[in-house]
């Protein structure tokens, strides 16, 4: 049965989630505070980069539409940010809270909010509830539910489609009004639970992919002392059936795997391992710059070109990049700095083409797997010296080294 759905923020998570729900039928108005987000997509042009999304907003506009305010509605869903107070490591549930409090003033008796957005456990109960219940209805007057997003950037649609996904509901009519407003487009199992124990479980998700990051990324460290290649050796104790460890890289990045190990810490002392895989990744950028200075010993005024600043490859997200920190420990000792990414437009620092970024360069640092990197030919890049340091182990690196350039891989004990 179609419904009104109204989508609160129209980001990497919302947005998607929005035209999804309208493709399968259901009347969705996205809000965001952005205006010239609102305006953008109203006149049908996206604000992000993601693959098929394009094409489902074809597919969905006849059903969406943007706005800057909230409505009545059947069901309100959250997609909004939450950020992490780095200083601190305590979450910024702020826009939840706005979200709320937008909501509760056109709340009816029967209508389903749902939060999407990852917050602590016992966000729901403590925070998020009792907003909504300044409506002057208490939960279970109005349902609710949690039902974090399962998706990774740049297979955002594939993972929103195809995943299993979690519900929890306060109550049993809740659970199942979620349920049956998902499967609309989830083909994947829906499994469902208390409400606190799905906030539990998605930020269970992202703290273990954190400390197998770290863990490999230690064992890589170990393995440039020990003279090994720890790619071929992880690949080789990947074969054991009950062994799969992650690739290390020059740190972690994006919202969910940087952010959310803390969000479960927040509150409990009992944080030992996770906020040592927290130090370890966190240190990578450290770890890349001292590299970065074996290969440029003795080099006066040393310039060199980052190639990615996304945190992953082949998104234009750069959350949490550790890109951002590298350059500025690279700045703080004296290291000119120049940056390459084909996927990004606004960042921190200038974005230049690529034979900008690489004149006069001393020395490549590999930060972002994008695939367009793996298609420059190394000859025709015209630098001051043919250095490379490739943290991602994504380069040919015979062609790199045929081709005059000094190729140092992250995790290797030697250049080549």
């Amino acid at each position: 049965m179609s419904k009104t759905i109204t989508v609160l923020g129209l980001g990497y998570i919302g947005l998607p989630t929005a035209l999804l729900f309208a493709k399968a039928g259901h009347m969705v108005k996205g809000v965001d505070i952005n205006k010239r987000v609102v305006d953008s997509l109203n006149k049908g042009h996206i604000h992000l980069e993601e693959n098929g999304l394009p094409e489902l907003f074809k597919d969905a506009k006849n059903n969406f539409s943007a706005t800057t305010t909230v409505g009545s509605s059947d069901v309100f869903l959250i997609a909004v940010p939450t950020p992490l107070e780095k200083s601190i490591h305590v979450s910024d549930l702020t826009y939840v809270k706005s979200a709320a409090e937008m909501i509760f003033p056109h709340l009816k008796r029967g209508n389903l909010v749902i939060l999407e957005s990852t917050v602590t456990p016992g966000a729901s109960e403590k925070l998020v509830i009792p907003i909504l219940e300044k409506s002057g209805l208490v939960a279970g007057e109005f349902l609710y539910a949690h039902c974090p997003e399962r998706a990774i950037p740049g297979k955002t649609l594939e993972e929103m489609v195809n995943n299993d996904r979690i519900i929890g509901g306060f109550n049993n009519e809740s659970t199942l009004v979620a349920k049956n407003l998902y499967i609309s487009y989830v083909k994947g199992k829906i499994h469902t639970v208390d409400v606190k124990t799905a906030e539990f479980a998605k930020l269970i998700e992202n703290t273990y992919r954190d400390v197998n990051i770290a863990l490999a990324n230690e064992l890589a460290q170990i393995a440039e002392t020990a003279g090994i290649d720890v790619w071929k050796a992880i690949a080789l104790a990947n074969k054991h059936p009950r062994v799969n460890i992650h690739s290390p890289g020059p740190g972690v990045g994006g919202h969910c795997i940087a952010v959310d190990p803390w969000f479960l810490t927040e509150n409990s002392s009992k944080w030992g391992i996770i906020q040592l895989a927290r130090e370890i990744n966190d240190a990578m950028p450290n770890h890349v710059l001292q590299l970065v200075r074996s290969l440029l010993a003795g080099v006066k005024d040393p310039v060199i070109t980052i190639f990615g600043v996304a945190y992953k490859g082949n998104v234009d997200d750069t959350r949490e990049t550790p890109a951002l920190k590298f350059i500025k420990l690279a700045e703080n000792e004296g290291f000119v700095v120049k940056c390459y990414d084909p996927h990004i437009k606004q960042f921190e620092y200038p974005i230049l083409p690529l034979d900008q970024a690489v004149e006069g360069s001393d020395c490549i640092i590999i930060i972002t797997d994008h695939d367009e990197f793996k298609k420059i030919n190394p000859a025709n890049l015209c630098m001051r010296r043919r250095n490379v340091l490739d943290t991602r182990n994504l380069l040919d690196h015979s062609l790199w080294t045929k081709c005059g350039f000094e190729v140092k891989i992250l995790g290797t004990g030697t250049k080549r």
